[in-house]
């Protein structure tokens, strides 16, 4: 019995995870309508890498119209899930007010999560916005 449901489990993980292997597959051959298509059904069952992917369709406008404010959802999606990426973008969308209303403390939030998890770009954002708090409050 253990044995079936090992392979039950090990099955549905293979179907789960077939969406995001194909998306990316047509992502890289530049399909973008069939990117899209396999990464929402893997980020409808809640993988992060597939949000993180929409994430990025919908900033870069690639086989959809560009936005900022879907960019948002689904990096935040991905972002809650722990995913460092997703956790780094959407502290720039804050930072810019790109798709949220622009908030630093956002913003900050975001790229030390990033952060902590090794993403250099959040380290920098976090290091030069410290520097430069540091330069004006002694002004």
């Amino acid at each position: 019995m253990k044995n079936l449901m090992a392979v039950v489990l090990l099955c549905a993980a293979s179907v789960s995870y077939a969406g995001l292997y194909e998306g990316a597959a047509a992502y890289q051959k530049g399909d973008y309508a069939a990117a899209l298509k396999e990464f929402n059904e893997a980020a409808e069952q809640g993988h992060a890498d597939a949000q993180f992917n929409l994430g990025l369709m919908y900033r870069k406008g690639q086989g959809v119209p560009q936005d900022d404010t879907q960019a948002v959802v689904w990096f935040k999606k991905a972002a809650q899930q722990g995913y460092a990426s997703a956790q780094y973008n959407l502290g720039i969308m804050y930072d810019k007010g790109q798709g949220v209303p622009q908030d630093y403390t956002q913003a900050v939030v975001w790229w030390q999560k990033a952060a902590q998890q090794g993403i250099a770009d959040a380290q920098y954002n976090l290091g030069s916005l410290s520097l430069y708090t540091t330069i004006f409050i002694s002004l």
